[in-house]
């Protein structure tokens, strides 16, 4: 598994994910997007490039280890 901002020097997170997809060695790890951009047009373009998911910063925790799999926290109890 791999969390992978787009907005990256060198090469964006688009072009991390197209290559690590033709990787025999790591064309089947899960790969979540972990990025500021919002938009329709921004998740089509990650699923595109091979993402599992598009998770929008800040990130809910629950949401993070949701996709991580893993059970979100119980709350702490009252008094």
């Amino acid at each position: 598994m791999a969390l992978v901002d787009i907005d990256l020097p060198g090469i964006d997170g688009y072009e991390v994910a197209r290559r690590l997809r033709a990787n025999p060695a790591t064309g089947a790890m899960r790969l979540i997007a972990l990025t500021g951009y919002g938009l329709a047009e921004d998740q089509r373009r990650v699923l595109e490039a091979g993402f599992d998911m598009h998770l929008v910063k800040p990130v809910d925790i629950a949401q993070l280890l949701g996709a991580l799999g893993e059970p979100a926290p119980l709350p702490a109890p009252a008094g």
